[in-house]
């Protein structure tokens, strides 16, 4: 029997051979499919149980490949360092429910970062949910996640 990692493998491998049939997909987009794919088969592989776990794996592939062609597709080096600067302003200073705003004028690019709730663990550790949005050619993407703050002081997500 294949294990979930091997079998979210073979589906990111899958991927990679499906987007290089695709013309248009550039090396920005080909490697979001990689990245989007490989993180949502391991986000998949920590929930469920039994064939429950394989479809999570499977499901979380899929949807990462998705996302993050779409990502990779639009978001050049330049507007992903906006975003991680609004992310890490926003995790440190902002009050739940207000927006950190990004704009890259080059590519016209723009979104937001909104903590959402802040919380702490049983282990001390502060965690905040936030909402995510990326507006690429008139078209806004939503996520969400949360981050937690790391004993060096910076801010990691984790889910």
């Amino acid at each position: 029997m294949i294990r979930p990692i091997a079998k979210s493998l073979v589906i990111v491998l899958v991927a990679a051979s499906l987007s290089a049939c695709n013309s248009t997909h550039g090396p920005k987009q080909t490697g979001g499919t990689l990245v989007g794919a490989a993180l949502g088969g391991f986000m998949g592989s920590k929930m469920g149980r039994g064939k429950g776990k394989l479809a999570a794996v499977a499901a979380g592939t899929l949807m990462g490949a998705f996302l993050g062609s779409k990502v990779g597709k639009s978001l050049d080096r330049a507007d992903r360092q906006h975003a991680h600067r609004a992310a890490s302003r926003g995790l440190e200073h902002s009050a739940s429910g207000k927006s950190t705003t990004w704009a890259n004028p080059d590519s016209g690019h723009h979104g937001s970062f909104t903590p959402v709730r802040t919380y702490q663990k049983s282990s001390g550790r502060y965690c905040r949910e936030y909402q995510q949005t990326v507006t690429v050619g008139g078209r806004t993407e939503q996520a969400y996640g949360t981050a937690c703050r790391q004993p060096d002081g910076s801010w990691k997500i984790v889910g």
